[in-house]
């Protein structure tokens, strides 16, 4: 839904986020978070209207807000219908996401993660998931949007949450290139990881020993070598469909880890310029990381 213009610019926005659970709810508030939204979970329908007038007072700093709700405030449900007509009709873009999936998709993830439905104490999932749909079967009929997360992936579900609520936004793929040494440990979650003990190792220089590959001599002597520059290339040029495949499939955020034996030279001097080269890319947001290169 687009926002309507005012004089003052476009209305700030209230986005409910509700529907059966195990259908992805968690996924399309993450996703919109991640857009930039303020996410709020699980907030008492009597406390829509206050959230409304706070929007209002702070257009600026609350311009897109959205609130999870779920079944596990059933006992307030009474209370949605009014709070809802009192969102519409205030001066706000609001709408509600109603998420939903087919009953084969919710028992699947529910046996996935092995924990129970919120309404099936002790009965099947099938008769808990058909409670939930006569209780919030009026919440769907009102909602503004209703997205079917069935045969989705949780990649594929933040994809058609983005297409839905940031369309035409090219995304920013964000990336740590980290240093480390392989005596202190490899690093855990990381995507790719390179190893540099095939360049001639500076620390048997004895006057580049207490320097670190961000030090001029040091780079220096490991650019000097041979194989640096075709390992570089050819290792940018290797990462170029990864990152665009990362941001085909929504998953923003991915770790390069670049490796030496103590994590002061050579794998230092190659993060710097592997990350530099990046940088050059198009919608990607770099960070570097140097995780040994101050141990003795």
């Amino acid at each position: 839904m687009t926002p309507q213009s005012t004089q003052e610019g476009p209305r700030p926005r209230i986005l409910v986020i509700t529907g059966i659970s195990g259908a992805g709810r968690s996924t399309a508030a993450n996703t919109l978070e991640d857009e930039g939204w303020h996410v709020v979970d699980n907030l008492p329908p009597q406390m829509f209207a206050s959230l409304a007038q706070l929007v209002k007072d702070s257009p600026q700093a609350l311009s897109k807000l959205a609130v999870g709700f779920d079944i596990r405030s059933r006992n307030l449900l009474q209370d949605l219908p009014e709070a809802i007509n009192q969102l519409r009709a205030s001066d706000i873009d609001f709408s509600i996401l109603f998420m939903d999936a087919s009953d084969k998709d919710i028992i699947a993830r529910y046996e996935a993660q092995r924990r129970p439905h919120p309404l099936q104490k002790g009965s099947l999932v099938a008769d808990a998931i058909a409670q939930e749909r006569r209780l919030f079967a009026d919440l769907r009929d009102s909602a503004d949007h209703v997205i079917d997360s069935s045969g989705m992936n949780v990649h594929q579900l933040a994809k058609k949450v983005r297409q839905t609520y940031a369309p035409g936004q090219e995304k920013l793929v964000n990336i740590t290139v980290m240093s480390f040494g392989f005596k202190y440990g490899t690093p855990s979650d990381v995507h790719y990881m390179a190893d540099m003990r095939f360049i001639p190792n500076p620390h048997w220089v004895p006057a580049l020993r207490p320097l670190t590959g961000q030090d001029a001599p040091v780079r220096d002597y490991v650019f000097a070598q041979e194989s640096t520059e075709d390992f570089i290339s050819h290792y940018v040029e290797a990462l170029k469909p990864v990152i665009e495949g990362y941001r085909r499939e929504g998953k923003l955020y991915a770790t390069f880890a670049i490796g030496c034996t103590g994590g002061k030279h050579r794998s230092v001097a190659v993060t710097e310029e592997v990350a530099r080269r990046l940088r050059q890319l198009e919608d990607v947001k770099i960070s570097v990381h140097h995780r040994d290169m101050g141990r003795e």
